[in-house]
């Protein structure tokens, strides 16, 4: 089953993670959130890799230079359900 949310421009503010997943939390006020086995690069990431994200296209988003990761905003509000 696969679900879409649409959010007009969503950008991030601030990114973290539990044992299982990641967060963005938006400027619009929510927090999204995804399964880290669907990223495998950085559920292999250290927590100190982790931490060390940047915002690119003015939040549109993220990007960990040391994994070569880059995650969209606008990504996270499309998954499927297991």
């Amino acid at each position: 089953m696969q679900a879409n949310i649409s959010i007009e421009n969503p950008k991030v503010e601030n990114v973290w993670f539990n044992q299982s997943k990641i967060f963005f939390d938006l400027a619009q006020g929510l927090t999204v959130g995804a399964p880290l086995h669907w990223f495998p690069r950085l559920a292999k990431a250290t927590d100190e890799q982790r931490s060390k994200w940047r915002l690119i296209a003015n939040g549109l988003g993220v990007h960990w230079e040391e994994i070569d990761e880059d995650l969209s905003a606008e990504g996270m509000f499309t998954f499927q359900k297991d």
